[in-house]
């Protein structure tokens, strides 16, 4: 643990609106003819709904923002185009998940989503079965957030077989950065809520995932460090005293191109002069969206208040 860094404070704030603004300018592509005929069908759904998932936190912790505006006037045109959602033409291993966060993600009372909710309780998706622990917490997450009924275990149960559980005795080199920081971000809902974990479930955790964004700020694994500081966040952590997370901002801050956008999802993997526009948005997109996503929440004066009485629904029970 350390100190605040000088100029940190400055570097995060730059580093979250140049973000932003990225987003805002390219988000009306996401709902128009062109995407549509350019993007394949999956990746263009996904990064509508991911689009949606930034707004829901957008608007929780700057909702005065004027640059709310275009992003959230992209999803209205893409919730309302004719092919929209389109789930049966998706790959099916990310079509019902998919069509269960635009069940929890698209506006309210509408038919396509009271008709997505339907579908999925029908066949069985809102279920334990034949999922994996960190597929059953996604469902349990975004089903919640849906307002679905579902029979999925207790966030309890559902931490307690995660690998994040039994990543203490793992090499951290092998763990999969994706699983463990979105299993504490649907476990903390982002950060806006207390994760449920006891004391010594909370230190396990926030040692792997210091000890996992030093890896990755060593490995300069852009997208991975943007989900880490989150994760740092959530596990009631300010990620600009550690020095791993005051690492991974600086690392962010020096590979933001001067439109607001990170140019790659690694340092090995980032844009060049021959990088055409639409290849640049597809390796840009996500990255400066989950860049967007983390410093936002990080920087909203909104720590994370770790008690029991902030426990999630469904702690300790079905």
């Amino acid at each position: 643990m350390s100190t605040r860094s000088p100029g940190l404070d400055e570097a995060v704030q730059e580093l979250s609106a140049g973000a932003r603004q990225w987003i805002r300018l390219h988000a009306g592509y996401l709902g128009s003819p062109a995407a549509h005929a350019e993007l394949p069908v999956t990746p263009h759904v996904k990064a509508l709904l991911q689009l949606a998932l930034l707004c829901r936190f957008w608007g929780k912790t700057e909702p005065g923002d004027a640059g709310l505006g275009e992003p959230t006037a992209a999803l209205e045109r893409a919730w309302q185009h004719p092919d929209f959602p389109c789930f049966d033409i998706l790959d099916p291993v990310y079509a019902r998940p998919l069509q269960l966060m635009y069940a929890a993600l698209a506006p309210a009372d509408t038919d396509a989503r009271r008709s997505a909710l339907a579908r999925l309780a029908a066949d069985g998706y809102l279920t334990p079965h034949r999922k994996s622990p960190y597929l059953r917490l996604e469902t349990r997450f975004f089903a919640d957030l849906a307002g679905g009924r579902h029979r999925l275990e207790s966030y309890q149960e559902l931490y307690a077989s995660s690998v994040l559980a039994r990543a203490a005795v793992l090499p951290v080199a092998d763990l999969d950065v994706c699983n463990i920081t979105h299993t504490i971000f649907y476990l903390g809902d982002f950060g806006f809520r207390d994760p449920g974990l006891t004391e010594e479930a909370r230190e396990q955790a926030r040692r792997i995932v210091d000890r996992l964004t030093d890896l990755c700020v060593r490995r300069g694994d852009w997208d991975l460090i943007g989900k880490l500081v989150l994760g740092q966040y959530c596990l009631g952590l300010d990620p600009l005293r550690t020095e791993s997370g005051a690492a991974a901002i600086r690392m962010l801050a020096r590979a933001q191109s001067p439109d607001g956008a990170i140019p790659g999802r690694s340092a090995a993997d980032r844009a060049t002069a021959a990088t055409t526009h639409l290849e640049f948005f597809r390796m840009a997109y996500q990255v400066t969206l989950t860049t967007a996503l983390a410093t936002l929440i990080i920087t909203s004066g909104r720590p994370v208040a770790l008690s029991a009485a902030g426990a999630p629904e469904g702690w300790g029970s079905r």
